[in-house]
């Protein structure tokens, strides 16, 4: 598995946070699910809240 660096912004309240997570995956399309899984999970937030710069293997 790779390790791929995920970076991008989610909104908060009324406000935009950014955001670089480091997330294991096969690929790139996996690793941008488990981000969007992950802040599903941890902080409620829906997809069309996350806005992704980039995603790069690291």
């Amino acid at each position: 598995m790779k390790n791929f660096q995920v970076k991008g912004s989610f909104k908060a309240g009324v406000a935009w946070e950014r955001f670089a997570k480091m997330v294991e995956s096969h690929n790139e399309k996996n690793a941008l699910d488990k981000v969007y899984s992950l802040f599903g999970s941890k902080h409620g937030i829906k997809r069309n809240y996350i806005k992704i710069e980039s995603i790069t293997e690291a």
